[in-house]
């Protein structure tokens, strides 16, 4: 019986608040001590190294390699912004010119214009002259043969009539008339 009776003390002994539990320690210190006593010395490490001093310069030079591209984006943003207004100062000017091609295309195509026009009025007055020319010269050398005819016909109209109305004696008086008329000049 003498066993059942330990247990049941025992029991007695572990109920909450009825004993002390005391935590194992080692020169004095506890294991949360132990802990914050060695990230004490790992900071005092990383201070004595100048860490933080070395943090800080690293990302200073990431700043700086970021300021400079920065930079070198801004420099080649600046180069694009300039090559942008450039050509298209270069495409206006050849709108422009184009333009001013095209104007000049034009006011050369409506001098040909004129001028094959006014050639095209003179070849057709220059022709016209030319046809009443033709015209004229048919109509007079219509006339001259037809004057040449009349002439033909008249002088032997007269041949026969003189044949017919003068003889001899008639010759002689006409003659005479012509000799008398000649001696009173």
């Amino acid at each position: 019986m003498a066993d059942h009776a330990t247990p049941a003390a025992h029991a007695s002994t572990e109920a909450p608040g009825a004993a002390h539990h005391e935590e194992p320690s080692a020169f004095g210190l506890t294991a949360p001590a132990f802990v914050s006593l060695a990230m004490i010395v790992v900071f005092a490490i990383l201070l004595w190294k100048r860490v933080p001093a070395m943090i800080g310069a690293a990302l200073d030079g990431k700043i700086a390699g970021i300021r400079d591209q920065l930079d070198e984006a801004a420099k080649l943003r600046a180069e694009a912004e300039a090559l942008k207004a450039e050509y298209e100062a270069k495409a206006a000017q050849a709108d422009a010119e184009a333009a001013t091609m095209i104007e000049r295309a034009r006011a050369e195509a409506d001098g040909i214009i004129r001028r094959a026009e006014a050639d095209a009025a003179a070849l057709v007055e220059r022709r016209a002259r030319m046809a009443e020319d033709k015209i004229a010269a048919a109509e007079r050398a219509a006339l001259d043969e037809v004057r040449a005819r009349a002439a033909s016909a008249a002088a032997t109209a007269a041949e026969a009539l003189i044949r017919d109305k003068l003889d001899a004696q008639a010759d002689k008086a006409m003659v005479d008339a012509a000799i008398a008329e000649l001696g009173k000049r």
